[in-house]
């Protein structure tokens, strides 16, 4: 490749100075020849300096355009100065005796982002929570303090903007329990993950999963009627039917007992994860993905998984909270004792603490782990139907029980 253009010396217009290009040439000059020269003659004008950045072919057209603007008298005699002022015009100060041009650091967005924190929520808001006469946000400072005496969890100051962020979460959402669930990593981004309950009639009824379910039997009906009508005409196919789609949990029951809510950084917007189902939950456990920290990422596996990396983050979550949960024996208790033998098991998913407990010592708890139990229900692996439903209604996150250690 040539220096100065995109042909060689030895190719035919490659300068003007070839003959037949002459000013008093007689010969009439080919116009392909012609062409090639003016692509050559532009493309060395177009050169940048290693020293300045700049070009010879656009400092020219600063240079006429400006002596057009200006029409000054005689520019022939003062066409260096007028290159030199045009130079000088593209030369930005960065710094000045008075005041230094502001820097733009990489932590300058979070600190934007972070400062809606440090303001003060609405006097409503506080009349509101003195009127249910509850806090739905626990003291996540003091929680962080006893998770730092094991040499565990988060800094000081991440801790105290998580706290801010909650705080911004339950003022604008009718959450009548609110804790900070965790943080998981991801390539991109983290996630920070709240842990809320609505109140008592507040909580928004979701329809996409319905929608999904509604589509699944949709697809069996237009199977089964396309084997009615080919029964007569066509030789026999296949009878197999794919199995039915598993219904989730409805809303503050099982996998589904709690909402979360996400964002990347403490003064983010939070982002509600959508319920989770029990197909989702299946295909978790067979596939191990990176998280990214885009909840609209597409999760591309085998087996395919069911939705995008909102769903799979709820499923992972979902999972955790059901596995990794522990107490002390006897710090909580079932809320009602006789909703035990009830279709479904509903009243081992609600517990609460044990005003009549009494702590072991420190030396007992550590000694034995059956002193430590799951005070969450487990999630089952297989797949299990509902006594007296005809239209096999499965159900896959039974909660039978409280597994212990």
């Amino acid at each position: 490749m040539a220096e100065h253009g995109p042909y060689l010396p030895h190719e035919p217009g490659y300068g003007l100075y070839q003959p037949g290009y002459g000013p008093f040439d007689d010969q009439t000059p080919d116009p392909d020849h012609r062409m090639l020269a003016c692509q050559n003659a532009k493309a060395y004008l177009l050169q940048s300096s290693l020293t300045s950045g700049l070009n010879l072919y656009d400092h020219l057209v600063n240079v006429l355009t400006k002596i057009m603007d200006e029409r000054p008298a005689n520019p022939v005699d003062i066409f260096e100065n007028i290159s030199k002022d045009v130079k000088a015009a593209q030369f930005q100060k960065k710094m000045d005796t008075l005041r230094d041009e502001r820097e733009i650091l990489p932590s300058f967005g979070s600190a934007e982002i972070r400062r809606n924190l440090f303001f003060k929520s609405d006097a409503g808001d506080e009349e509101q929570e003195e009127e249910l006469g509850e806090i739905p946000l626990p003291n996540v400072m003091e929680t962080a303090f006893y998770f730092e005496q094991g040499g565990i969890g988060l800094s000081r100051d991440e801790t105290y903007l998580i706290f801010l962020a909650l705080k911004k979460l339950v003022s604008v959402q009718p959450i009548q329990t609110c804790r900070f669930w965790g943080r998981i990593l991801g390539r991109e981004k983290n996630y920070i993950i709240a842990e809320v309950q609505y109140r008592e009639g507040e909580e928004e009824e979701e329809t996409e999963e319905e929608e999904v379910i509604d589509e699944g039997d949709k697809r069996m009906d237009e199977v089964e009627g396309e084997d009615e009508e080919n029964e007569k005409s066509e030789p026999p196919k296949s009878t197999y039917k794919p199995p039915p789609v598993i219904p989730k949990e409805e809303n503050g029951t099982g996998a589904n007992k709690h909402v979360y809510f996400v964002c990347n950084e403490p003064g983010e917007p939070w982002v509600k994860l959508p319920p989770v189902t029990p197909a989702q939950i299946v295909c978790a456990r067979k596939i191990k993905k990176f998280f990214t920290g885009r909840l609209d990422a597409p999760i591309v596996s085998f087996p395919p998984f069911p939705g995008n990396e909102a769903n799979y983050l709820r499923a992972q979550i979902a999972r955790i909270s059901a596995g990794t949960h522990v107490s002390p024996l006897g710090y909580y208790r079932f809320a009602e004792e006789g909703d035990e033998d009830e279709e479904g098991g509903g009243g081992r998913d609600d517990y609460e603490e044990n005003p009549d407990f009494e702590p072991l010592s420190v030396f007992e708890m550590v000694e034995s782990l059956s002193t430590w139990v799951h005070h969450v229900p487990s999630i089952l692996k297989q797949v299990c139907a509902h006594k007296g439903h005809a239209d096999l209604r499965y159900h896959s996150l039974c909660s039978t029980g409280f597994p212990s250690s």
